[in-house]
């Protein structure tokens, strides 16, 4: 007698009805902020945030899911950052044509520092993709007569929506793009993550071996992970310039990369979610810490240090924790 077909559940994974539930209902509170946050300066804090959470979130799909250590991953942002400047600027591109178009910029370069990393492991990983952010700031610094050089891009064009004045509006228009970008970005990322391909890059990061052996593709899985990790990176990197309506070369530097990877650990890699809320989370705090000056960042990091040694798993293991002490409570 045949058994009735039932549908087989990853342990620990949680269904996608209740993950879309959750998120719908984060982002739909989200969304509601402007109407409480009138003031255009806390909006330009939660902007910030919403681009630091794709640009680490983004980070977390090739360091926590694929396992790849690139740190060159803060140059694909700027690659949109200047992708964009020069798009709007020189070419007189559409700034919407030319934020879509900054995303596959960065995708291309993506793919480009692939290649050499294809058969690397660990530290050479690291040298090859920091050295490949170094070339590119290099190159920017190199050819100042189109990037303006150490002086960056000014007056670079912003989005425009119809006849709305963006310039006047406290940032509210600002506020529902970044938002959306940030919505597209982690749709794309969880739907990936859960789907086949993203199983099979989790099966390279955890047995390489074993992996490939199975008839996984390396070398395929490899592009796939870094170039899908850098299409709204870039793209948060061309609204960055956008918004700025700037463009300077410490977007490669390692102040930024620093603060970025301080999001994705202390959210907890492998989760994307956890990223994000550590963008807020740091974001927000860094700012009720501006009046201790050259204290903030070492309060910043201490706080940091103590999240992590208590729960190395970062604020997803925190909540992981609370989740599993309620259910047992109700058990």
């Amino acid at each position: 007698m045949s058994m009735p077909a039932t549908s087989i559940k990853t342990p620990g994974r949680i269904d996608w009805k209740h993950e879309a539930g959750v998120a719908a209902i984060a982002f739909a509170v989200l969304a509601l902020l402007p109407l409480f946050i009138t003031d255009s300066y806390g909006r330009h804090i939660l902007i910030m945030a919403f681009i630091y959470a794709v640009v680490a979130s983004n980070w977390d799909l090739s360091l926590g899911y694929g396992g790849v250590f690139n740190f060159g991953h803060l140059a694909l942002f700027g690659i949109g950052v200047y992708a964009y400047g020069l798009a709007t600027k020189l070419l007189g591109i559409d700034p919407w044509i030319a934020l879509v178009l900054s995303g596959i910029v960065s995708t291309a370069a993506a793919v480009i520092v692939t290649v050499p990393i294809l058969r690397l492991k660990g530290i050479y990983i690291i040298l090859v993709t920091f050295g490949f952010a170094q070339l590119v700031m290099q190159l920017i610094l190199s050819q100042s007569a189109y990037t303006g050089g150490t002086q960056g891009m000014v007056r670079i064009e912003g989005l425009y929506i119809a006849s709305h004045n963006m310039v006047r509006d406290a940032k509210f228009a600002y506020f529902y793009i970044a938002l959306g970008i940030l919505l597209l970005s982690t749709l794309f990322l969880r739907s990936l993550v859960r789907s086949r391909t993203g199983a099979s890059i989790v099966a390279l990061r955890d047995n390489e071996e074993y992996a490939i052996s199975r008839g996984i593709s390396l070398v395929r899985q490899r592009m796939i992970t870094l170039a899908s990790s850098a299409f709204f990176t870039g793209i948060a990197g061309a609204f960055y310039a956008a918004y700025q309506r700037n463009a300077s070369v410490d977007v490669f530097g390692m102040s930024l990369s620093t603060i970025i990877l301080s999001m994705v650990l202390l959210g907890g890699t492998s989760t994307i979610y956890g990223a994000i809320v550590a963008s807020f989370a740091l974001t927000i705090f860094s700012e009720f810490m501006a009046d201790f000056g050259a204290w903030r960042p070492i309060i910043t990091a201490l706080l940091i240090i103590a999240v992590m040694l208590v729960y190395p798993s970062g604020l997803a293991g925190i909540a992981s924790s609370l989740f599993n002490a309620i259910k047992r409570r109700r058990a």
